[in-house]
């Protein structure tokens, strides 16, 4: 087409942002940005606390996958990890911990005194800490390995790429 100057006419597409432009929906880039980006409260209680250490060590380098940033701040938190031993004792300043904790949160229970009570079965100890607030990933082992707990937080990740956002969830009422 051309204008009665003789210059050519530009269309309102430009071919230069073509590579650039991204669609997606509002509740998929949420959980994209909430799966790779968690902060673990790590809750460790027995034996299962040293290899959850371990898992933030160079060697197993849990930053790869976003989670590098344990908070012992439950405000700042979003996913709980309770590794070893729950007491009854104890029990109660993890309940306060994980209601303090903003929404959206996730726990995962590693190791089998955190999952089921463990050898442990008196009166002291808790026989699973979904007894006292929900879990969402179970890692099993006496005491698991570093790589299991990797293995747990992907599937976690997993798990939240599949949510609903709470946005959706606001606009589907709507």
């Amino acid at each position: 087409m051309v204008s009665p100057t003789s210059e050519p006419m530009h269309a309102a597409y430009d071919s230069k942002i073509e590579g650039n432009v991204i669609f997606t929906r509002v509740d998929a880039a949420i959980n994209w940005m909430r799966k790779n980006s968690l902060w673990p409260m790590p809750m460790g209680l027995a034996c299962c606390a040293i290899e959850l250490m371990a898992t933030a060590s160079s060697r197993f380098d849990i930053s790869r996958f976003g989670m590098e940033v344990m908070r012992f701040s439950p405000r700042q938190s979003d996913v709980m990890i309770v590794a070893g031993t729950v007491t009854y004792k104890m029990a109660l300043a993890v309940k306060r911990v994980w209601d303090q904790m903003p929404e959206p949160k996730w726990c995962i229970a590693m190791g089998a005194c955190a999952s089921s009570g463990g050898m442990y079965r008196s009166y002291a100890v808790l026989q699973g800490i979904d007894q006292l607030i929900p879990v969402d990933v179970y890692v099993s082992g006496c005491p698991p390995r570093p790589e299991a707990l990797i293995e747990g937080l992907m599937k976690l990740q997993t798990k939240i790429e599949g949510e609903s956002s709470t946005w959706d969830q606001k606009h589907a009422a709507e």
